[in-house]
């Protein structure tokens, strides 16, 4: 790993495709220096299902994609990187493989075909003793569609675009596709059926879950990859939905091994109100949206999102905030478990049932039902978490006395791990996957207070953090997880970090905006007040500065309409699809994009706009200079308006100029990362500043350095729209350590205690090294 630093400068994460292989990579590797990025950060690089165009549904055997240039494209991309200075971390997915297409997957045909007989059966996690060993396979909106099961002259089982094989001499011309049915080693099922043969990621039919748990499955799973560790061709992974694993810590510790101590490993995890990542894993940090959260939070305006609270109740008859939320988010995650992922609930129960079974199964059930759902944090089954998961557990018991013999057995479970280990690794994963698909799928489109709070790692209960708590957690995090990442844009992000920045900037101006939204309700009345909320705050948030969308910016907000209606499931759904409903939304949506109505929005965010790029420019300053490692998204070097996937994985054009604001603040930023190192590093620290005046609520300002030695000084502004005028930025004093302070950014100097306005002047942030004898 010659010439490659081992602490991250910023990692640049990119999005592979069929069109932008490892040879268009290795053409923007100069424009990646210029921008001062030390890590190149890789979609997953495995062979994927015919058209994948993100590669997390991987089909076995595992093998670099040819698609994308294969082991010989790879290899001359890692000598290109390394020559430049830059490593490579790898993002692997171990918890699924793509079964869309059982033939690009010779492991699942093999299984579908032989069944239990299979060699390749306990790669997956299948349920198949409660089916007559049959796996189920829930592909049927109802049992009605059997009827238009087919079957094609090569003996194939056809359900539309779904394409099964059949077990040899089970098929001869003539027979009717239900006789050949019949004699499979599967069934197919309902979609909501409690009982699915094999564990899905989320609800996602076309990706199966591995046994990773199982030695042989890591060993055929990870054998390309110890390829690479062995020739040195990767710097770091980072690890897809961990919290999907049976067991993320055993699991996470054999990877650390195969890695070695240096080598880089993050993992994607979610993390509640309050966890922090436990300190025993043997990786360098989650993927950031921990911290995503935080500097979302510290750019919303408190007091203004309680007054948002009154506009939403006002719109929708619906209580935004406080207990309202989690009764809400309680409710929705029960009725995605119930609807989408009964079969986690029913294979919690037959184990947690097995090791008590003198307590009647319901009361398991319902008990395990509820605890998933009020779950206190992320994933339940981490050792460090224990106590705060019995605490939880007991306050449903006291809330819900009826079923106390259903949690005093899962409280059992959780004292003793050894008497129910699969049991709780399953609780665990099911934590993980109703909150995933019940709040972030589900419930982030079915509320809309401040949709700039509705992101992964965000909560909508606490939009907001004040300044203790932010100095508080940013401290903890340079003491803990200084390698950690630091994202503010992914491939899975709902909006953009500038879209968000925007949205946010509503909050610093509730009254302005509830005459604009009761306006465009008179001119046009919505079909659905909630849904078309969300739209509205998603509309404004890529509105063009210059005037009206283009046809190009309407098809993508039809698109993601489209998605928005069905993920929440109010109006319309993915499995029963409303089209009546859906196109009165989409005409309201289109009304508003002409006429009065566009003279509206456009007047709004010709307010608000300014305000959300200043903001936009001091979050991404903050995100590559706060305990961490900044990650840099494709193309968010420059003003990026995307909206949830597939919107934000649309091409970049890298032959845009670097002469632009966000460019110019991620290379200022970089190259004063790397002329302190020692302040960045494992073992550097976060220093608050002293801030006085007025009008300090404005200002977010912080040193690095070691110890209690400052060697940059951070200063930012927020809530900016209310900070343009000059009287009001001299309120705003900010104390500078000892010393003499130069401006990375204008070259001037300062001492002593400054004021906003002489050290900003109109600009969003000052980024300070201290002065020496000698210089810098």
């Amino acid at each position: 790993m010659s010439g490659i630093p081992v602490d991250p400068v910023a990692t640049y994460r990119v999005q592979l495709t069929p069109a932008f292989t490892f040879a268009e990579v290795t053409g923007i590797l100069q424009h990646l220096c210029e921008l001062g990025i030390s890590h190149l950060y890789l979609s997953p690089i495995l062979a994927a299902m015919p058209g994948s165009q993100h590669g997390y549904d991987w089909c076995p055997p595992a093998r670099i994609s040819d698609v994308l240039g294969g082991a010989d494209g790879y290899r001359l991309l890692r000598e290109h990187a390394r020559a430049v200075g830059i490593g490579i971390i790898v993002d692997i997915v171990p918890n699924h493989v793509g079964v869309a297409d059982p033939e690009h997957n010779p492991w699942w045909t093999d299984v579908l075909t032989r069944g239990p007989a299979s060699p390749y059966a306990t790669f997956f996690d299948l349920d198949a003793q409660h089916s007559d060993g049959l796996i189920n396979l829930p592909y049927l909106g109802s049992e009605d569609d059997l009827e238009r099961l087919a079957l094609d002259d090569q003996g194939h089982l056809v359900l539309g675009d779904i394409v099964l094989p059949t077990a040899p001499g089970t098929w001869s011309p003539g027979d009717t596709a239900l006789a050949v049915h019949r004699l499979q080693h599967y069934r197919l099922v309902p979609h909501d059926s409690r009982r699915v043969g094999y564990r899905r990621f989320l609800a996602v039919n076309g990706l199966a879950a591995l046994r990773q748990d199982v030695p042989e499955v890591y060993d055929a799973t990870h054998a390309w990859l110890r390829e690479l560790i062995a020739d040195d061709l990767v710097d770091g992974v980072r690890v897809d939905h961990v919290d999907g694993l049976a067991d993320p810590i055993s699991y996470l510790r054999r990877l650390r091994a195969d890695l070695g101590p240096d080598r880089l490993l993050y993992i994607e995890k979610g993390l509640s109100s309050g966890e922090e990542l436990d300190p025993l894993l043997p990786v360098d940090g989650t993927t950031g949206y921990d911290q995503l959260q935080l500097i979302e939070a510290r750019f919303t305006a408190p007091t203004g999102a309680i007054e948002l609270e009154e506009t939403f109740r006002a719109i929708t008859g619906i209580e935004g905030d406080g207990d309202a939320v989690l009764r809400r988010a309680r409710d929705v995650k029960q009725a995605v478990l119930v609807d989408q992922l009964p079969d986690r609930i029913q294979r919690v129960a037959d184990l947690l049932t097995a090791t008590a079974p003198e307590v009647a199964p319901h009361a398991i059930q319902k008990a395990a039902s509820l605890f998933i759902c009020a779950c206190p944090v992320g994933r339940p089954d981490y050792p460090a978490l224990r106590d705060a998961v019995l605490v939880g557990i007991d306050a449903l018991a006291h809330e819900y006395p009826s079923l106390t013999p259903g949690f005093a057995v899962l409280g059992a479970a959780f004292r003793d791990p050894d008497s129910a280990r699969e049991a709780l690794g399953r609780i665990g994963e099911a934590v993980a996957a109703v909150y995933g698909k019940g709040v972030e799928d589900v419930g982030f489109h079915r509320t809309a207070r401040l949709i700039s709070s509705q992101e992964l790692g965000c909560l909508p209960l606490e939009p907001a953090i004040n300044r203790t708590d932010f100095v508080e957690r940013a401290r903890r995090r340079a003491a803990t997880w200084p390698r950690s990442m630091v994202a503010l844009s992914t491939h899975d992000t709902k909006r953009s970090e500038d879209v968000r920045a925007r949205i946010a900037v509503i909050a610093q101006t509730p009254q302005r905006w509830r005459i604009v939204v009761d306006r465009l309700w008179r001119l046009h009345p919505p079909p659905h007040p909630l849904v078309c909320y969300l739209l509205l705050q998603n509309l404004v948030g890529v509105w063009p500065d210059d005037g009206r969308p283009t046809p190009e910016l309407s098809a993508r907000l039809t698109e993601y309409a489209r998605k928005a209606m069905r993920e929440g499931g109010l109006v319309s759904s993915w499995t029963a699809v409303d089209v009546s409903a859906e196109e009165s939304v989409q005409r309201w949506l289109a009304d508003l994009q002409s006429g009065e109505a566009a003279d509206v929005i456009t007047s709004f965010v010709e307010l608000i706009a300014d305000a959300g790029q200043a903001e936009a420019l001091s979050r991404k300053a903050l995100s590559l200079l706060l305990p961490g490692v900044g990650d840099i998204y494709q193309g968010t070097q420059w003003w990026n308006y995307s909206l949830t996937d597939p919107d934000n994985r649309r091409p970049v054009d890298y032959t845009r100029s670097l002469d632009h604001p966000k460019a110019r603040v991620v290379q200022t930023c970089l190259e004063v990362r790397r002329r302190h190192p020692a302040a960045f590093v494992a073992g550097s620290s976060y220093l608050n500043i002293t801030l006085k005046g007025a009008a300090t609520d404005h200002v977010c300002a912080f040193a690095r350095g070691r110890g209690d030695d400052p060697a940059v000084v951070v200063v930012t502004v927020r809530l900016a729209l209310m900070f343009t005028d000059p009287a009001i930025r001299t309120k705003a004093q900010i104390v500078l350590p000892r010393g003499d302070w130069l401006d990375a950014f204008t070259g001037n100097a300062f001492s002593g205690t400054v004021t906003a306005e002489d050290l900003l002047s109109d600009r969003p942030l000052a980024l300070l090294e201290r002065m020496t004898s000698d210089g810098l």
